[in-house]
């Protein structure tokens, strides 16, 4: 199986944690990646207006804002607050022409143990914004993320459950699902649940778990770093009819948003070809 081209690769803004907005994209463009993730912090650095001109500027297409509110918190004035703030996302990727607003379900609130609870609690907020990304021609992708991150970044950590919850969601004209190496790699059921989500698939997230991660969020590694297959993994997304992106999303506090942008660009497209 060949490495990933560099028309499919797409590297997320939050990879180039060190740049600006215009910065990363500018960086993107010299390497000849044409696609990008837009991260919201970097977003509301500058606004829309100015947003939309550095894309315009870099023609770097953006396949993606990351990433809407997170309305799993039982709190209602908290959570009526992260639906708000989907809403306007929601409106930012409308005005930016961006299919796609990443999801997580978020955590448990302080003192709080109920899991299901606070499931349904998310379930509730997703509906409650779904005529609005249905209006808007915006998808909320929803992305589930590794079990030891369930009490304070999401609910839903497999992606069967993923599927359940898209299930009871019914809504699949305004809604798909993210496949997150970094998030699923570990589970043995995963080349089954790729076959079952196949039809809701959105996004195909890649990076790798070290060995000896310091960090379970901001300690990612590059493709080829640590334990993750990559590419048995992608031979199974499109196997099952994927063929978006091919999407580098890096955390990477200790080690690669501490080197140049460049390097780290050139560094991927290398790893890519090598390992994805």
């Amino acid at each position: 199986m060949a490495g990933v081209p560099l028309e499919r690769l797409c590297i997320h803004q939050v990879t180039l944690m060190q740049c600006g907005f215009a910065e990363s994209l500018e960086c993107l463009a010299r390497h000849g990646v044409p696609m990008t993730a837009i991260w919201h912090e970097k977003l509301d650095e500058v606004g829309v207006a100015a947003a939309r001109r550095v894309l315009t500027d870099t023609q770097v297409e953006p396949v993606a804002l990351c990433v809407g509110g997170t309305m799993a918190i039982g709190d209602a004035a908290e959570r009526a607050s992260q639906i708000e703030l989907t809403r306007r996302r929601i409106e930012f990727c409308a005005d930016l022409g961006i299919e796609s607003l990443l999801m997580l379900t978020g955590g448990l609130g302080s003192g709080e143990t109920d899991l299901l609870a606070a499931r349904l609690n998310a379930l509730e907020g997703f509906d409650s914004v779904v005529p609005e990304a249905r209006a808007a021609g915006v998808r909320l992708v929803l992305e589930p993320l590794h079990p030891m991150v369930c009490g304070f970044r999401s609910v839903i950590s497999t992606l069967s459950a993923a599927c359940d919850f898209l299930d009871e969601l019914d809504a699949d004209d305004a809604t798909g699902v993210a496949l997150d190496t970094y998030a699923l790699w570990w589970d043995l059921n995963l080349p089954r649940d790729i076959r079952r989500a196949a039809p809701r698939l959105r996004h195909f997230h890649v990076s790798d778990w070290l060995a000896e991660t310091t960090d379970l969020r901001l300690d990612r590694g590059m493709p080829g770093d640590g334990l993750i297959n990559n590419r048995a993994i992608r031979r199974s997304v499109e196997d099952a009819g994927f063929r978006g992106p091919v999407e580098i999303e890096i955390f990477s506090k200790r080690h690669w948003w501490r080197e140049s942008p460049d390097e780290v660009v050139s560094e991927i497209v290398q790893r890519t070809s090598d390992f994805v």
